[in-house]
């Protein structure tokens, strides 16, 4: 077995004819330019999919497999060019009968489980070509309807002030799942959580805790990933991975701070501020009014059964790192010099030293490529929907980073 890196949530925005899938996401996001960025720019090796329940999406599937570029594998996926596999999955809103709507996102092995899933799905939702659409289901609903189909169901950026189970529907799974709630294997974190958050709520302990990009373009594929350790990089080893069976595990996340994500901190409305007081906070502490979005750090703290993280034995380590799209001067021009000379981010941020970043890029954006790789960026934090950003200050340019020699990397796995 080996670690394998998987990024569990990227969206399509068109079809190769066109057509519209996800509105908000990039027309460059189609499923063959997907596969093609994992492969030739980010190095990631096994990619979810989650718009392939769109009729529209499936024939594009259908014609790369009658092409030979893509080849359904024995273990379940869909192996690209035998450089990534594919995991097919289908982002799907809920609604509860005393309100609150969540998004989940369901996994499956084979197209042919995918085909079910979307026939099934085409009764019941108004336009199945397009992603993240509203369904006449419940969350438990869909859970039983993925597991009769032999697929995994995953709730999706669970702690989210919009369309998530925490942030708009429930302050327990428990809640919506009942008894159900043992088959869930994983949860998603979202772009303002990490795992130090999420293990403050006992029910969590028992999922595998998963760091996905949420990517809506090219470049934001692999802002957050997961370190599997896998015999091969296939659907079954997946599942086993999120449920912690033969040795396979989820060992580590790389994700930004949460204070880089879009809904950390609490957001006034009215002032057009992101709170910067102590949380949990549901008002304005400049106007006193109630006309905020909640932040995912507020709303945490709200529910939390424990005041300091109670992680589980099994639960691999959170590595704190930015983007390099985040990273301050490391524009389009630079990301290519980056990738002519290292091959894929993932050798940007996990085997390039020091001394060969500084003779690619220069010091100055090398220092800032090892402090975003070892989440030591100086951070804004983000709210009420704007991200936060990284900064640079005359402090930080004071930092002796090179001082004595080349900054060594400590193993990370």
């Amino acid at each position: 077995m080996r670690p394998f890196y998987f990024d569990g949530h990227v969206h399509i925005g068109r079809t190769s004819r066109n057509e519209p899938v996800k509105i908000t996401a990039s027309r460059d996001l189609t499923f063959a330019n997907i596969a093609r960025e994992c492969v030739n720019r980010k190095g990631i090796d096994l990619v979810g999919i989650i718009d392939c329940g769109s009729p529209a999406v499936i024939r594009d599937i259908q014609d790369m497999l009658g092409g030979g570029d893509m080849v359904e594998l024995p273990g379940g996926g869909l192996r690209y060019l035998d450089s990534v596999t594919v995991i097919l999955g289908s982002e799907i809103e809920t609604g509860e009968v005393g309100g609150g709507t969540s998004h989940h996102v369901s996994y499956f092995r084979s197209l042919g489980q995918l085909l079910q899933f979307s026939n099934t799905l085409s009764g019941l939702i108004t336009n199945s070509d397009l992603s993240s659409q509203r369904c006449g289901l419940t969350a438990r609903q869909l859970l039983d309807l993925t597991d009769s189909l032999g697929g995994i169901f995953m709730p999706a950026h669970c702690f989210t002030p919009h369309k998530s189970v925490y942030g708009n529907c429930v302050p327990r799974m428990a809640y919506l799942f009942g008894d159900a709630f043992e088959r869930i294997p994983a949860i998603e974190l979202g772009l303002s959580a990490d795992s130090f958050l999420a293990d403050r709520l006992d029910e969590l302990k028992s999922k595998a805790l998963l760091s996905n990009s949420d990517a809506h373009s090219l470049p934001k594929i692999a802002r957050e990933y997961n370190v599997l350790l896998l015999a091969e990089p296939t659907f079954d080893e997946l599942v086993r991975a999120l449920r912690r069976e033969e040795n396979r595990a989820v060992v580590a996340n790389y994700g930004m701070d949460p204070k880089l994500g879009k809904y950390h901190r609490t957001y006034c409305l009215h002032c057009d501020r992101v709170e910067e007081n102590p949380p949990p906070l549901s008002r304005c502490t400049v106007c006193k009014g109630a006309n905020v979005i909640k932040g995912v750090l507020d709303r945490i703290m709200e529910i939390q059964d424990f005041d300091v993280p109670e992680p589980p034995a099994h639960r691999g380590p959170y590595h704190y790192q930015v983007p390099l799209q985040f990273v301050p001067k490391v524009g389009a021009v630079t990301l290519n010099r980056l990738l002519n000379r290292f091959g894929t981010e993932m050798a940007v941020l996990h085997q390039a030293s020091a001394d060969d970043l500084v003779a690619v890029v220069g010091r100055e954006i090398a220092r800032n490529i090892v402090l975003a790789r070892s989440g030591t960026l100086r951070l804004q934090a983000g709210g009420g929907g704007k991200y936060g950003r990284a900064v640079t200050s005359e402090k930080d340019t004071q930092l002796k980073l090179f001082a004595d020699g080349p900054v060594v990397r400590r193993d990370e796995l």
